[in-house]
């Protein structure tokens, strides 16, 4: 266990030690990792990041749960995101490294916390790569059948390990594009969107579209307060992804002004992304219209208000998404996976970094998982992908659970070792942190006594268990030969 962490200064040549070892990675640190991304390839992970393939395939389905309530259930977990991406950026900014949260945990609560968490973040983008695949998979093989599902899996995952594999700067400029598309889809859906709702959108022919549809249907609570919470827990998941800005940070030109940027502005990035284009469909469409969920939200508005072609548009976008998706799964997990091995907490060669600057053992150890899952995915749907899916499902709780804890004891950190880091400061500390806690674990418990919801946190907590185990007896038989 780690006694006393600090925020040491770079150039400490120790491998790991928990206190005192460094701190920041920083654009040039002696990592190894090149500092290959632009400012330009920050802002867009930073706004891409927290658009996920999720928002386009599964609002459908909150929608269809909880009515036009789900505008509550979206805002109280953007909140809840806003403040734990507060809580990550002041530590980030002042303590840029690429195990990002993983590496505060380290210092901040000890050993076992740093590996737990590193190791659960890992094993979930690992899973996200065969959903993601499989599903960019399902797209491309509508469009040219002669190839099947499995060939245009396999097919992005060798594409999209060749781009990380090359320079982080390729993967930067890729993600710049996707997310660069993402952005311009929405941006325009939700512009579209409102011309029509307001009339003013030539050749429109949804005359019932309005602010009406929010409660002519059964009124804005259709299916009662509790479907707030049923909403919550369908679309909490969908946000994951927003904290990758902060590892991408360390492999940057000026790590603490991406991520003091990228903090500042995640608030009306899901004010913009998520509320406004919710807000759009349940103003275009009834809320308990069938082509929300059978055709998806995006398509089902778009059609109502005579877009042409309007499904394939969306399988283009959607399709744009997964392969962001992918891109920044594979970099995020390969991070972690050197953060680990750099501290000793996994094999000596996920650290090594090659002549371009890139963890190529870390990244392929990862993308190899990533077959072994899609490989289940496609043997073993029903039985082995499912309990991968499922065991994974949780582990953005956890997260940003772990990175509340982790702020409360590193605020005191910094302001003791380097209190001109704290460029950066979360609102009304401790306060908020401590609300952000209550309201995570409440969300982890509401999940226990929900029927889906359990499906997903029990093995979750399962898996959790098993790698802490790990993690406590580590570090016993670490200290004993000492």
């Amino acid at each position: 266990m780690t006694s006393q962490p600090s925020l040491a200064k770079e150039g400490a040549t120790q491998p790991h030690k928990g206190e005192g070892t460094p701190s920041a990675d920083g654009p040039h640190g002696s990592n190894g990792l090149k500092a290959g991304l632009k400012n330009r390839h920050l802002s867009m992970i930073a706004i891409g990041g927290v658009i996920g393939a999720g928002l386009f395939v599964g609002s459908g389905s909150g929608i269809a749960a909880a009515g036009p309530a789900i505008l509550v259930s979206y805002a109280l977990v953007g909140v809840l995101v806003v403040f734990v991406m507060r809580m990550l950026g002041e530590m980030a900014a002042a303590n840029p490294a690429s195990g990002s949260f993983s590496e505060y945990a380290d210092r901040a609560l000890g050993r076992w916390a740093g590996f737990t968490i590193g190791w659960l973040y890992w094993f979930f983008w690992v899973v996200v790569l065969a959903v993601e695949a499989t599903a960019g998979a399902v797209i491309l093989e509508g469009w040219i059948p002669a190839v099947p599902q499995w060939g245009w899996a396999l097919i992005v995952m060798v594409v999209l390990t060749a781009t990380n594999l090359v320079s982080v700067g390729s993967y930067g400029e890729f993600e710049f594009w996707f997310a660069g598309i993402k952005v311009v889809a929405i941006g325009a859906f939700v512009v579209i969107g409102f011309l029509a709702v307001f009339g003013v959108l030539p050749g429109s022919d949804n005359p019932g579209a309005g602010f009406a549809h929010l409660t002519d249907t059964g009124g804005f609570l259709p299916n009662g307060a509790g479907a707030i919470l049923t909403g919550v827990l369908m679309v909490v998941f969908s946000f994951m992804g927003s904290e990758i800005v902060t590892l991408a940070a360390g492999e940057s030109e000026d790590p603490q002004r991406a991520v003091t940027k990228a903090t500042n502005s995640v608030i009306w990035r899901i004010a913009v992304f998520y509320l406004g284009s919710i807000f759009v469909v349940l103003t275009l469409l009834p809320w308990n219209d069938k082509s929300i969920v059978d055709k998806g939200s995006y398509v089902a508005a778009l059609d109502s208000i005579g877009i042409p072609h309007a499904g394939q548009i969306m399988n283009v976008i959607v399709l744009t998404a997964v392969l962001s998706c992918l891109n920044s799964g594979l970099y995020t997990a390969s991070r972690m996976a050197f953060s680990l091995g750099k501290r000793g907490d996994a094999p000596k060669s996920f650290a090594k970094v090659e002549r371009n600057g890139v963890p190529r053992v870390a990244i392929l150890a990862s993308v190899v998982f990533g077959f072994v899952a899609v490989g289940a995915n496609y043997l073993w749907e029903d039985t082995v992908f499912l309990f991968l899916l499922n065991s994974s499902g949780a582990v953005a709780l956890f997260v940003w659970l772990v990175i509340a804890i982790t702020q409360l004891k590193m605020r005191g950190i910094i302001l003791r070792e380097a209190p001109e880091k704290l460029v950066v400061k979360m609102w009304l500390f401790p306060f908020l942190t401590w609300l952000t806690i209550g309201g995570i674990v409440f969300i982890c418990g509401y999940m226990v006594v929900d029927d889906a919801g359990r499906e997903q946190m029990l093995p979750s907590m399962g898996i959790a268990a098993l790698v802490l185990i790990i993690a406590v007896v580590r570090e016993r038989m670490r200290a004993a030969k000492v």
